[in-house]
């Protein structure tokens, strides 16, 4: 009679170490990859809250429903979501339980001996054998010290073996992933960035109210921000005639930190941004800002000043509003500047050249509720013209005034502005560092060949070769090395 055979309960330790072992196994860990791919594509595919406010503000105005359930699943903060946080962190787990104890292990098979010469050496592949003729030993051991191999000489026999650069290679390619994972995560916590936008003249103090946009990281504090001010100089842009594609952007600034009692003169390209420690500064875009003064129907200068304008394509046709609800009554102008004025078929005013040749502003004027006591916000650079009336349209050279009967505008003339990204990202050191070594081990991992090859002398000279993973080019290889022992060569 046959006895049942009852298999112990798992245990919540074994079940512990069962889930690590799930965790950390390579096939985990692609899969966790592949997520974290998928779930970055509704970030690319829907507007952020971090980066685009306003047309996450314009969901909810359309469609609040949906937009309250979107808002639900995290899909207008993907990458701060508690799910992708946490595919994030398992990838994270799971490359380091998975790759650093096959480095341990590769770090004590690197250290090791060759394995010793099989006993059937006819067994193993490209094997080959030939009455000895000579000192194929002596010949053998000069030839794998000329091909870098390691060697395990026995009585009459060598045992040889290279190419642990491969799985060296491959270790080091996983250990710099979890290396930029580490960059990347740092950046995250610790760092900030920040974007504001100066008119040539103006000054920028690094306190969090200077900035147009700024993000922190979850562990960033306001108290370390840099103390430093940048006073903007001069802006130079050059153009090519030809195409009118750009040359070269110069921004002249005085800057100062620190203390902030001495300045000094700085130049920031495009490419070549003003560092502060982590902090960089970079000169990310430009544009221009016409100079208008606003009066309402008393006479009154309800505005004045200039009013940055968004740029709409290569030759900096820009559109901007200009808001002035101080005016009696309030006023709306929707407008567009043109540095370079040409009349097209079909398109109205365009911008023939990037520089201001022949500036105009082209206007719309409206009255009525600008909306900006409603507690929605809006962007500086439109005017919700729905509950307004429209009172004329004007374009304007520098100097020139449109008047309409509830006041006057007087384009003065332009200023150019510079939008500046500062950037704290204390993390991407280990990150480009990672990438590097991720490529370098890659190549490593590529080209590097592994082989074994044995040679046994007694009554008969015998030789075999063996490739791990069928690396191509043994067969050449057993071909150069029988040749150098029979002294063909």
């Amino acid at each position: 009679m046959s006895q049942e055979i009852q298999i112990p309960e798992l245990g919540s330790i074994g079940l512990l170490r069962y889930s690590w072992r799930q965790l950390t196994s390579m096939r985990t860990a692609l899969i966790l990859l592949l997520m974290l791919g998928i779930a970055a594509i509704p970030g690319s595919l829907i507007p952020q809250r971090t980066q685009n406010p306003m047309q996450v503000s314009d969901y909810f105005k359309n469609s609040p429903g949906a937009a309250g359930w979107m808002d639900r699943f995290y899909l207008f903060d993907v990458y701060g979501s508690p799910w992708f946080s946490a595919i994030y962190i398992l990838l994270f787990i799971s490359l380091i339980g998975c790759v650093l104890p096959r480095t341990i292990e590769h770090f004590h098979a690197a250290r090791a001996l060759p394995p010793a010469t099989p006993k059937n050496l006819d067994r193993l592949e490209h094997h080959d054998s030939w009455v000895p003729n000579g000192p194929e030993l002596a010949r053998a051991r000069e030839w794998f010290k000329s091909k870098h191999f390691r060697i395990l000489e026995t009585d009459g026999a060598i045992s040889a073996e290279k190419g642990f650069m491969r799985e060296t290679g491959n270790l080091f390619f996983h250990l710099a992933l979890i290396l930029i994972l580490l960059g990347i995560s740092f950046s995250s916590l610790f760092g900030m960035r920040g974007e504001a936008i100066l008119n040539v003249g103006e000054r920028f103090v690094n306190t969090p109210t200077s900035y147009d946009s700024l993000q922190y990281g979850k562990l960033f504090s306001e108290k370390n921000l840099s103390d430093f001010v940048i006073t903007i100089d001069k802006f130079t842009a050059k153009y090519n005639v030809e195409n009118n594609a750009p040359e070269d952007y110069r921004l002249d600034v005085e800057f100062s930190s620190g203390d902030l009692t001495n300045s000094v003169k700085r130049v920031i390209r495009v490419n070549s941004p003003l560092a502060l420690g982590s902090t960089n500064i970079y000169l990310q875009a430009n544009g221009y800002s016409p100079v208008v003064t606003v009066r309402d129907s008393k006479g009154n200068v309800a505005l004045q000043g200039p009013v940055p304008f968004l740029p709409q394509d290569g030759n900096l046709r820009s559109i901007g509003a200009i808001k002035s609800p101080d005016a009696d009554p309030p006023m709306g102008f929707v407008g567009s500047f043109v540095p370079t004025y040409a009349r097209s078929n079909g398109n109205g005013a365009i911008s023939v050249f990037p520089e201001a040749l022949d500036p105009r502003l082209l206007l719309s004027a409206w009255i009525g509720d600008l909306g900006l006591d409603s507690g929605v916000p809006q962007s500086v650079y439109r005017i919700d013209t729905s509950k307004m009336k429209q009172v004329g349209l004007k374009s304007l050279k520098p100097g020139e005034t449109f008047t309409y009967p509830q006041g006057s505008i007087t384009f003065e003339g332009y200023q150019q502005w510079v939008n500046l990204q500062i950037v704290n990202d204390p993390g991407k050191t280990y990150a480009l560092l990672g990438g590097i070594v991720a490529i370098l081990g890659l190549l490593a991992s590529l080209f590097t060949r592994r082989r074994r090859i044995w040679i046994r002398v007694g009554k008969s000279v015998e030789v075999a070769g063996l490739a791990k993973n069928a690396a191509p080019g043994l067969e050449v290889e057993m071909k150069q090395f029988v040749e150098i022992l029979k002294g063909e060569k």
